[in-house]
């Protein structure tokens, strides 16, 4: 079987594997819009979204008297009071302190914990549980699937000024008291349906779920309830564009390709997953692949790290809290320098990269160096089109004293040398876009 070791071993690095992939970006196994992406933008800051959650995310299930001890050991997180319907945005780091990946975790009952994002945590946590000593088990793992009967469960998000009305309606009367990332029960069309509270931006509303069979009809119930409330569902083309609008960064680049911390995992994966087969775009220089990783502080995750557990990255963690960092920041990016690049795609000057709209999604991590004055402060991330902002936004990683400063940088949109072989790569020359820091990021509900 070739792992992710060996096929970094046969590109001859780990950044030319990612920047080589000849795969096509990850899609959204739903309808690109059900409407318009424009209001369906709009949708979760005038009235209410629904987003069907219950595709495109992989899940893995750990029973056992030790799961919360293998979670803590490789978790960021605090656990001491965790237990029954509580949840947490989970974190792990590899041994250098490097960010890996995060995801949702939720406990219904003792001893069973549910764990829901992208591959990398569940990856990693399947690797450490095989090579530890925990009396612990999976007893469910499942990758994205179109078909909900794959699914042990349909996964379902309502969000908005008007959500609570609509989930009073379906509920038949006054919601359960549920603060903020915490966890309760109510009912839709007869059916009752796990919840949790974390809310995108502030907007009131929760992410529910129940057993597949059942998503048809919870599904059709809450649409019914909304229609009078200005419900609309979200298609694929925007939920990339909610999580950017939203303060989360979705799309950091895994702390695994390189290092001898994270040899034994590469060893162990198949290269035939999403971390062996995942490209890497944007202007940052592939050579400085590892200034692409990043610490849980840095992308706004700094105060779930709890110190009263033995976690793996702890040490390193503590010797760089007292050094410089970096922050996360939203960049408003120049519509003048933005129109510029869509006018280049008329006539028979040199185009610019395409920037798809609402999503310039290009490469699975595309990562854009970031200047100030000619130099290097950092890296925007996937930059989206905010119909309610009336502009393109991004999210990056710069340097602390940038970023406290604000003002104006400069991100450079394009890859060098006229492009990569990737397929969803046109050749193209790169161009300087001015951006605005913003002075405060809105921070995804965490944990």
């Amino acid at each position: 079987m070739q792992t992710l070791e060996t096929r970094i071993a046969e590109a001859g690095s780990a950044a030319a594997m990612l920047y080589g992939s000849q795969d096509q970006t990850v899609t959204f196994p739903l309808p690109s819009e059900f409407s318009n992406w424009r209001d369906e933008q709009d949708a979760w800051h005038t009235a209410a979204a629904f987003q069907d959650m219950s595709f495109h995310m992989f899940e893995l299930v750990l029973e056992g008297p030790d799961a919360v001890r293998l979670l803590s050991d490789f978790g960021i997180n605090g656990f001491a009071s965790f237990g029954p319907m509580q949840a947490k945005q989970y974190v792990v780091c590899n041994s250098d302190g490097y960010y890996i990946g995060d995801a949702i975790l939720t406990c219904e009952e003792p001893d069973r914990i549910c764990l829901v994002g992208k591959s990398a945590t569940l990856h990693w946590i399947r690797f450490q549980l095989e090579r530890g000593r925990y009396n612990a088990t999976i007893t469910h793992f499942s990758v994205p699937s179109p078909k909900l009967a794959d699914r042990r469960l349909f996964r379902y998000q309502v969000q908005g000024t008007t959500a609570p009305q609509i989930l009073e309606e379906v509920n038949g009367g006054p919601l359960p008291d549920i603060g903020f990332f915490k966890m309760g029960r109510f009912s839709v069309a007869g059916h009752e349906v796990t919840a949790l509270n974390h809310r995108m931006s502030g907007a009131p509303g929760f992410e529910f779920w129940g057993p597949s069979a059942l998503g048809p009809d919870v599904k059709d119930a809450i649409l019914a309830a909304g229609r009078k409330h200005g419900l609309r569902q979200i298609g694929a083309k925007v939920f990339r564009v909610t999580a950017t609008e939203s303060g989360w960064v979705g799309t950091a680049l895994p702390a695994i390709y390189t290092g001898e911390a994270t040899r034994a995992f590469r060893e162990w994966l198949p290269a035939d997953t999403f971390e062996g087969r995942a490209a890497l775009g944007g202007s940052f220089p592939i050579d400085d692949l590892e200034e692409l990783y990043v610490r849980p502080s840095e992308i706004g995750y700094g105060f779930m790290t709890k110190y009263d557990h033995e976690f793996c990255g702890r040490a390193a963690l503590e010797k760089a809290a007292g050094s410089p960092q970096r922050k996360k920041v939203r960049l408003v990016w120049n519509s003048d320098d933005v129109l510029a690049v869509h006018a280049s795609m008329y006539g028979e000057k040199e185009r610019n990269k395409y920037m798809e709209m609402p999503v310039a999604n290009y490469a699975n991590f595309l990562m854009d160096e970031v200047t100030r004055n000619g130099s290097r402060v950092g890296f925007s991330l996937l930059p989206v089109y905010s119909a309610p902002a009336r502009a393109w936004i991004s999210l990056a990683v710069i340097d602390q004293a940038v970023a406290n400063s604000g003002g104006e940088v400069v991100v450079t949109w394009g890859e060098p040398n006229g492009g990569s072989t990737k397929p969803s790569v046109e050749r193209h020359v790169q161009r300087p876009i001015r951006a605005q820091i913003e002075s405060s990021v809105v921070r995804r509900a965490s944990w």
